[in-house]
């Protein structure tokens, strides 16, 4: 399972995303730290980072204004933080 740091702020963890895929879905792990996210959406004006954030926001089942990219907004690679969320919370949703 992949590492999560729980902060005053959330819960973070690192994911890579692959944008333009056939679906939007947890796609698996990359080695022991980053989770693989496949987006349907492509790459384009914000597109894909809005399309990550309602993801995590309907899988962790919390308002769209609870998850941030933390770092890695023009990136693949991004570190993503759930609001108001706890460890336990988060593993449990995130099952690869």
């Amino acid at each position: 399972m992949i590492p999560l740091r729980e902060t005053t702020a959330g819960v973070s963890f690192k994911v890579r995303v692959q944008q333009r895929a056939s679906r939007t879905a947890i796609t698996g792990v990359l080695g022991d730290e980053i989770l693989k996210i496949a987006l349907a959406a492509p790459p384009v004006e914000g597109r894909a980072n809005e399309a990550l954030v309602r993801f995590f926001a309907e899988l962790f089942d919390v308002p769209p204004s609870a998850i941030e990219i933390v770092s890695g907004g023009q990136s693949r690679n991004k570190v993503v933080c759930v609001a108001g969320a706890n460890i336990a919370h988060v593993r449990d949703r995130l099952t690869v």
